[in-house]
């Protein structure tokens, strides 16, 4: 049987989610047809954009929105993608992007048992900060149709994803003022490319009000919101109206996390940027992150970074220093070369 590819699209009648059904003619299980999942993105002070990778199966794949951007390429695999209302198939090489709030999901046709290293790489940034930009650079109005387009999921031709492939892998593991000139270059491509094609139906609107509704995403939203204070899972329970047991089982299920993993990892996360760009003890850092315990808070962090919070603030600071003696010496190199 012939593998899938990113530009055989399995479109269903428009606005529908309710009755999806893959090549087998069943149901697709519990992604389109309910309510998505919210995804927390932390962005973080140190960074304007996230930029990530993960493999597949992955504990976060599944039906989820969130209100940022997303710039999502397929490395690996073949399967079904589901934006919007769209449901369709993709391989490596395909690229989407998808707006504020347009739930989606990509599921890879694996056999059980088998594990991918890297099934993807995406980028995820904020409508504030792409709006700060425009505000910025008038040369960036160009993207402004592409911004619009994104609210119905794009997918683009297989050339132009294997023109960002290299430039994506590139910004995974960029520093500096590169990650902003990285950016920068992948958003020319997609603005330059003039044979993108919306997914969801013209008549498709995400609908966030109504996927909050949803009492676990009520849960999800307060964990965000107050994640570095005090959370009690029974007073969690009682505001999704469910039992402990249940929302454990919830956030299982959910997350792919329990309720205490999910919090730390926000938490590590938090305290990472402020080691990274601040110069605040990192007793202080253990207490300003939602810790109350120095022990715990270096064991976590240990457990997340396979490092101690010191040795991860002096890694930065030396990545820093090496970056500004680069910068420093540049002239020099510079003038050495017109010379020769």
């Amino acid at each position: 049987m012939p593998s899938p590819g990113p530009t055989t699209p399995l479109r269903h009648e428009a606005g529908s989610l309710s009755t999806p059904r893959p090549r087998h003619g069943k149901p697709v299980g519990d992604f389109p047809g309910t309510v998505p999942d919210l995804e927390l993105i932390d962005v973080g002070a140190a960074r304007s954009f996230n930029v990530r990778s993960h493999g597949y199966p992955y504990r976060t794949v599944r039906w989820h929105f969130h209100p940022e951007y997303e710039i999502h390429l397929i490395v690996e695999t073949t399967g079904r993608a589901f934006v919007g209302d769209y449901l369709g198939t993709f391989g490596p090489g395909n690229l989407v992007m998808t707006g504020p709030n347009v739930p989606h999901n990509w599921i890879s046709d694996t056999e059980p048992g088998v594990a991918v290293g890297c099934r993807c790489i995406f980028v995820q940034f904020t409508a504030e900060f792409i709006n700060n930009c425009l505000g910025l650079f008038p040369e960036l109005q160009d993207a402004k149709p592409l911004l619009l387009d994104a609210q119905r999921g794009i997918e683009f031709p297989d050339e132009t994803g294997r023109l960002v492939a290299p430039v994506m892998a590139a910004l995974r593991d960029a520093t500096g003022i590169e990650r902003i000139e990285l950016f920068l270059r992948l958003m020319r491509h997609l603005t330059d490319c003039r044979n993108r094609r919306l997914l969801a139906s013209v008549a498709y609107r995400a609908a966030p009000s109504d996927y909050m509704a949803d009492s676990f995403n009520h849960v999800l939203a307060h964990v965000r919101a107050n994640y570095t204070g005090l959370l009690r899972e029974s007073e969690l329970a009682a505001l999704c109206g469910c039992s402990r047991g249940a929302l454990s089982r919830k956030f299982r299920r959910h997350t792919g996390l329990t309720f205490v993993q999910y919090v730390n990892r926000l938490r590590i996360r938090h305290a990472c940027d402020l080691l990274t760009i601040g110069r605040a003890k990192i007793v202080d850092i253990c207490y300003q992150s939602g810790f109350n315990n120095l022990s715990n808070f270096n064991r976590q962090f240990l457990q997340q970074k396979r490092m101690s919070p010191t040795v991860f603030r002096d890694c930065h600071r030396l990545n820093a220093t090496r970056s500004i003696e680069h910068g420093r010496q540049a002239p020099h190199m510079l003038q050495q070369g017109v010379q020769e």
